[in-house]
């Protein structure tokens, strides 16, 4: 068994405040109310070009209220979290109206093609 230990200090990627501005002016956004919800990719998939097969995922930054993510059962109010697959979910129990912001990673957008479509249920 191998272990990788990702520490808070040196493994840290700093964002700064433009970043995270444009992170969320990019990003397809969602105000999530007071409630229970279940996040899960429904449909679609992303390809990053150059014949590079297609899947379904999507980086989530959730903010802006109190809110727990179920997985972890932590009151929060910002946390990252990612949809792998159709069958990956997160499910929240918001407090405090949120915010809730899907997006994808990539260094060259140009060759990227497809979209995903994430489902917000209430649980």
């Amino acid at each position: 068994m191998k272990n990788l230990t990702v520490d808070s200090k040196k493994n840290c990627l700093l964002v700064d405040k433009a970043w995270m501005d444009n992170l969320q002016n990019e990003a397809s956004s969602a105000t999530l109310e007071p409630g229970m919800y279940v996040l899960r990719i429904k449909s679609g998939t992303f390809s990053y070009g150059n014949g590079a097969a297609k899947e379904p995922f999507v980086l989530l930054w959730i903010y802006g209220g109190k809110f727990k993510n179920l997985k972890t059962g932590e009151l929060t109010g910002a946390t990252w979290s990612s949809l792998n697959g159709y069958d990956d979910t997160i499910t929240l129990e918001v407090e405090e109206k949120a915010t809730v912001s899907a997006l994808f990673l990539d260094t060259n957008k140009q060759d990227n093609s497809g979209e995903i479509v994430v489902s917000i249920l209430d649980a």
